[in-house]
């Protein structure tokens, strides 16, 4: 058939036609250039700060010249918690990016509304970007491989005509719905902003966290300043504001929100909405301004959780301490083993994190309140959130209690069970510190008061042995009250008695007298003779750090009677020994070294070490005092031979000031300096940085 066309007609002369047909007149249009949205940026978030480091590392990926794989179109996917400002990230680097004339093809944006009730597909996202391409709706096919083809095929002519495009996919909540936008190309770029790990992408992935405490600073005042310019209410309340900061967990859309309350109110201090938050039994409750809310923000990733992913997330919000081992995790679930795949699930999703270590796991602080939100709300999580905690609490006590007995343990008596050693012991209560005193805080709690207070009184020793007084005086005191309700008087006894050391030893000498007095008497009242002979002697050494030498000489000798009387030879021990220190400062030395020798054969003949090496280098201190120098030396090296032996730093720093004195009483100059750098040492790995000071200054003011 050959046809002609002219005109508004058809020829078809010469043609040859088998059977009837029909002609139709064909009408043609001519179209005008269908639109593009390829400016579709958002703006940039109002008052953006730092990220600096975070925008450097998206920038470079954009380089379509300088990417450190070729053909890794695919840059980052940006995750993080809900909230955390992974969008104004993105926005912000693509902002910086197309004003350094990078994606001169443009920019394509769309939002997948990931966890929303009705995301977005991959196919509907695949139309949104034809369509803001120009592709005229009804060239637009069904499906999601042919709309793909289509993309990349309109991404490749505007690539060749104009440039590299930049392709924005924000609040995704799978790779599903990513993988199908990649453009294709060596130069176009792909970014996508997820409140979960995508790592199936094959993309850099740039997890983000909290704001460091200065850019969540510089965010509330910049927040404050664009509304008005004159509201210095941040920088005039530094301190406030900084607390503010701290209770909105520099989690940028909570700082957004407490700066929008502020703004609000011009005439409300910082101050004022500080206590609003600190004192809510619900901060989410006040973190929210009517548009934005925090809660909100974590209830849309919450509510996505597989149902055993929930139930974790729950139980891990009510977890004592910042962060919690996975030991303590699976004690939590009820299982025998830790719930890695679960965790791994929740990590991914940035609903949890991991903690300062391997195998360590931390909340963040606002996604605790949340969780803690969620249990308050419904009987039935209360109940299963009550019996997780009360397992917790069980372990705690069962495994401090051993480790405890290790830490007192003397040759001859029973192995205490669980570890294998002492040092053991210290690495578990070491890893395990910030949730125990945590723990100890349910003693408010009248279900679980017993136990708490049992569990205090298993961390004396080793919070005295570490030198956490802050820690020790705050569960000694809830043990006290805990015991007080409950008319547990021998309980409240021994809170009072290690309070006492606490108090003292933080240098509260005063407090640590009324203290021990209201445990002996406790004790008295109760007859409980050994453990009011425990309370003299500590009332003895408060006595003494007060200047009061007779009346410690006097408790301590009460004490070392009493301790003879029950037949307990190590107290007696301990009161010889707290004996002789008193004497000294009595000005009686001679007296002094008979009682620490008395301590000294007594420990030995006990087998505690530890306490032996205490002794001697009270012995040589008391030696020093009358002159026989060569005699406290030898007193000195006995000594730190088994401070060495039990990792004892602060011992060791001590006795290496006193032997320090003693080389420089005898003009040894250079041994002298050499002990008191030793002293600094090991006062610095013990943990107390004022004693470390004071031996770096003696040994600098020493010259022959």
């Amino acid at each position: 058939m050959g046809e002609q066309y002219g005109g508004d007609h058809q020829d078809f002369r010469g043609g040859k036609f088998n059977g009837d047909f029909t002609a139709k007149k064909v009408e043609y249009h001519q179209h005008g250039s269908t639109p593009t949205a390829l400016d579709a940026l958002p703006p940039r978030a109002a008052g953006f700060t730092g990220r600096g480091d975070q925008l450097a590392e998206l920038l470079g990926a954009f380089d379509p010249d300088g990417g450190e794989v070729p053909g890794a179109v695919l840059v980052a996917a940006v995750s993080g918690l809900g909230g955390i400002g992974k969008t104004a990230l993105a926005v912000e680097a693509a902002h910086e990016a197309c004003g350094e004339g990078r994606f001169p093809g443009g920019v394509l944006f769309v939002n997948l509304h990931g966890y929303d009730d009705d995301r977005v597909t991959a196919e509907q996202a695949l139309e949104t970007l034809l369509r803001a391409l120009g592709t005229p709706p009804e060239h637009i096919p069904n499906g999601v491989d042919a709309r793909a083809a289509l993309y990349r095929s309109v991404l490749a002519a505007r690539e060749r005509e104009l440039g590299a495009v930049l392709v924005l996919a924000d609040n995704a909540s799978s790779a599903e719905q990513v993988r199908p936008l990649h453009p294709g190309g060596a130069r176009h770029r792909l970014l996508a902003t997820s409140r979960s790990k995508l790592p199936q992408l094959g993309a850099r992935l740039l997890p983000l966290g909290e704001l460091s405490p200065e850019e969540a600073y510089d965010l509330l005042d910049r927040a404050l300043r664009i509304a008005a310019r004159d509201d210095a209410r941040v920088v005039n309340e530094g301190e406030a504001a900084a607390e503010l900061a701290l209770l909105c967990g520099y989690l940028p859309l909570a700082l957004q929100i407490a700066a929008a309350l502020l703004v609000l109110d011009r005439g409300k201090p910082v101050a004022e909405l500080v206590a609003e938050l600190a004192e809510s039994g619900d901060r989410l409750l006040h973190l929210d301004d009517g548009e934005r809310s925090v809660r909100a923000a974590f209830d849309l990733s919450y509510q996505r959780l597989p149902a055993e992913q929930a139930r974790l997330l729950r139980l891990l919000a009510l977890a004592p301490g910042s962060e919690v081992t996975a030991e303590v995790v699976a004690v939590l679930d009820g299982a025998d083993t830790p719930p890695v795949r679960v965790l791994d699930a929740l990590c991914r999703a940035h609903l949890v994190e991991r903690g300062s270590g391997r195998g360590r796991w931390r909340l963040h602080d606002l996604v605790r309140v949340f969780g803690v939100g969620v249990v308050q709300g419904d009987v039935g999580l209360r109940e299963e959130g009550e019996a997780a905690r009360g397992r917790v609490l069980a372990f705690y006590y069962r495994w401090a209690r051993a480790a405890d007995g290790w830490l007192q343990w003397l040759p001859g008596r029973p192995v205490p069970e669980r570890f294998n050693d002492r040092a053991g012991a210290l690495a578990w209560f070491d890893g395990e510190r910030a949730g125990l005193a945590a723990a100890v805080q349910w003693a408010r709690e009248e279900r679980f008061a017993d136990t708490a207070v049992r569990l205090s009184q298993c961390l004396g020793e080793y919070l005295a042995w570490r030198r956490s007084f802050d820690d020790w005086i705050t569960v000694c005191g809830v043990a006290r009250e805990a015991a007080h309700r409950a008319g547990n008087r021998v309980g409240e006894a021994s809170a009072w008695n290690n309070l006492g050391i606490a108090l003292r030893e933080a240098g509260r000498a005063g407090e640590a007298i009324d203290a021990h007095t209201r445990a002996r008497d406790l004790y008295q009242t109760a007859g409980e003779r050994l453990r009011e002979a425990r309370a003299w002697n500590n009332l003895g050494l408060a006595l003494r750090w007060t200047g009061r030498a007779e009346e410690a000489i006097d408790a301590h000798t009460r004490a070392r009677d009493l301790f003879r009387a029950v037949g307990d030879r190590r107290g007696e021990a301990r009161a010889w020994d707290n004996l002789g220190l008193a004497l000294r400062e009595a000005g009686r030395a001679g007296e002094a070294i008979d009682a620490h020798a008395h301590a000294r054969d007594l420990f030995r003949a006990v087998g505690d070490r530890l306490r032996e090496a205490m002794s001697w280098n009270n012995l040589g201190a008391a030696l020093g005092d009358t002159s026989r120098v060569e005699e406290a030396v030898e007193a000195y090296e006995k000594t730190l031979e088994r401070y060495w032996e039990f990792d004892d730093w602060y011992g060791a720093g001590q006795t290496l000031y006193n032997l320090a004195l003693a080389h420089q009483h005898a003009a040894r100059f250079a041994e002298a300096r050499t002990c008191h750098l030793q002293s600094a040492d090991a006062y610095t790995r013990a943990n107390a940085p004022a004693e470390a000071a004071r031996a770096r200054t003696r040994a600098n003011a020493i010259t022959p």
